[in-house]
């Protein structure tokens, strides 16, 4: 519930690789929101730099190009996690890798990017 050890424990994460976003710093604690909406502190050593996303809503499509039109590859069940390898700046796609399959998925799919942010 705060920066420290001395603070009570709220929750728990069991599983890993969700991705969080980091709201606050104090010293080596990081406040975090999950993509439900929950927040905590936890110590920067359980954060990693790697871009993780959740898919949201319904099962969803992972395509082979940044095009609505583009072949499937794999169907993505909701609150699958998976890593963000990259979002051009001139697609509404991003490139997401679940499991051994790596595609695109509209950035409006999935928690893990803001709506604005590109990433090369």
């Amino acid at each position: 519930t705060g920066p420290g050890v001395r603070y009570p424990i709220d929750w728990i994460y069991t599983r890993r690789d969700l991705p969080v976003e980091v709201i606050a710093e104090f010293e080596t604690w990081r406040k975090i929101r999950d993509w439900q909406g929950g927040e905590g502190w936890v110590h920067q050593s359980m954060v990693s730099l790697r871009r993780m996303v959740v898919v949201t809503g319904s099962q969803r499509r992972l395509r082979a190009d940044p095009d609505e039109k583009a072949p499937t590859l794999a169907f993505v069940d909701p609150n699958v996690t998976g890593r963000l390898l990259g979002c051009p700046h001139d697609k509404p796609y991003c490139r997401i890798e679940f499991e051994n399959f790596q595609g695109w998925m509209k950035r409006d799919e999935f928690w893990g990017v803001y709506e604005k942010e590109y990433i090369e």
